[in-house]
C-alpha cells in the first residue's frame, strides 16, 4: 500500500532514526508515515547478528535483528505506517515528494519531511587504494549481509581496514562466519574507537597495523593480498579479502538533487539548531519541540584548523517552542 496524498509527517528512511522518530510522533497523535527502498524495515541493524544494541532504548541487550524488530513493532504500535519497496525520488519545495513504489509513481504532500537517510562508509575509490579490481573487495554492510542474512561464508583470511567501532564489527562479523582476519590497519597514529571496543584484536591475537596505509590492492578473479605502507616501507601481505570499513558520510544524492541547501564540509543539508533545513519544512533532525520559522543568520568557520561544524545556520527567535511544531 502506498502513502496517501496527502500526509502530517513523511518519514524517509525506516533505519533506527527514522523508526525512533516515527514512534514518537505517532505516539502524539500525528499521521506518520515512513518510506525505505529496501523489501524490509529496520535498517543497517537487520543484517547485524551481533550485539550489544538496545540499551539506550530498551534497558536490554540484543542482537541487531531483534533490536530492529523491536524498533518496526515499537513504531507500528504507536500508530505509525511503513511502507517498504517506496524510493523517494525527488524534494520538492514546501513538502512535496515524489514516490516510486510497486504500483507505481505517486507524489505526496506532507506538512513535514524528516530526512533520515543515515550514512555510508567511504569506498575503495574514495580512498584512493590502487591496484586491481578483483572480487572479495567489501564494506561492513556488504558483508553483514552476506553472513546474517545470506547465511554465506565469503572468505577466510581477510584484512579490516579502519579501527572505528563499525570496524570491530566487522571483526565479530568474520568470526561468526569463521574467518580469522590477518591484520588491522589504521591509517592514524592511534585506534579511533574507544572502551573495551579496543581488545578484541589483542584477546584474538589480531595484530593491529597503526599509521598504515593500504596502498593497493593485488588479484586477478579475487583479492590475493595488499600492499602496506608506513612511513617510507613497504610490504606485501597475503590476504583473501579486503573490508573496507567506517570513515563515514552522508547518503545525500537526494540532497543533492533537490533544493535544499548542502553543506560543503559535512557533505549533509544545512540545518538551524532545531534541525531545520533550508526549507522549514524539511528536517534532519528533530528536537521534540519547535519554534516557528524564523530568519536564519548563516554560520561560517573562519578558521581551516575546523574541518566542519553544526548547525550551520541559527533561527533569530525568542520564540517559546510551540508543541504543534511538526503538526
Amino acid at each position: 500500500m502506498s502513502p496517501p496524498q496527502t500526509l502530517d509527517v513523511l518519514i524517509i528512511c525506516a533505519g533506527p532514526a527514522g523508526l525512533s522518530a516515527a514512534s514518537v510522533l505517532a505516539e502524539q497523535g500525528l499521521e506518520v508515515h515512513v518510506v525505505d527502498r529496501e523489501n524490509a524495515a529496520g535498517g543497517i541493524p537487520r543484517h547485524c547478528g551481533h550485539s550489544p544494541y538496545g540499551w539506550r532504548e530498551f534497558r536490554r541487550i540484543m542482537g541487531g535483528q531483534n533490536y530492529a524488530r523491536r524498533l518496526i513493532a515499537c513504531a507500528q504500535n504507536h500508530g505509525a505506517h511503513i511502507h517498504t519497496r517506496t524510493t523517494v525520488v525527488a524534494l520538492h519545495p514546501q513538502g512535496s515528494v515524489d514516490l516510486s513504489t510497486p504500483t507505481g509513481l505517486h507524489r505526496v504532500q506532507a506538512n513535514r519531511v524528516l530526512i533520515a537517510t543515515g550514512v555510508r562508509e567511504t569506498s575503495r575509490a574514495a580512498r584512493f587504494i590502487g591496484g586491481t579490481k578483483p572480487g572479495g573487495v567489501m564494506n561492513t554492510g556488504a558483508l553483514q549481509g552476506l553472513v546474517y542474512l545470506a547465511q554465506k561464508s565469503p572468505f577466510k583470511r581477510p584484512i579490516i581496514l579502519g579501527s572505528e567501532l563499525v570496524s570491530f564489527s566487522a571483526l565479530m562479523t568474520c568470526r561468526h562466519s569463521g574467518a580469522r582476519p590477518v591484520a588491522m590497519v589504521e591509517p592514524n597514529a592511534n585506534l579511533t574507537t574507544y572502551g573495551a571496543a579496543r581488545w578484541p584484536p589483542r584477546v584474538l591475537g589480531i595484530p593491529v597495523h597503526l599509521n598504515t596505509q593500504i596502498t593497493a590492492i593485488h588479484g586477478r578473479d579475487w583479492v590475493t593480498g595488499v600492499t602496506l605502507k608506513s612511513g617510507e616501507t613497504e610490504r606485501r601481505i597475503a590476504c583473501d579479502a579486503v573490508v573496507i570499513t567506517g570513515a563515514f558520510r552522508p547518503k545525500n544524492a537526494l540532497l543533492r538533487a533537490s533544493h535544499l541547501v548542502v553543506d560543503p564540509s559535512t557533505r549533509g543539508p544545512e540545518i538551524d539548531q532545531f534541525g531545520r533545513c533550508s526549507d522549514p519544512v524539511y528536517f534532519a533532525a528533530t528536537q521534540g519541540q519547535l519554534p516557528d520559522p524564523a530568519p536564519t543568520q548563516t554560520v561560517r568557520a573562519v578558521d581551516n584548523a575546523i574541518a566542519w561544524h553544526t548547525p550551520q545556520r541559527i533561527a533569530q527567535t525568542s520564540e517559546t517552542p510551540s508543541n504543534a511544531a511538526f503538526g
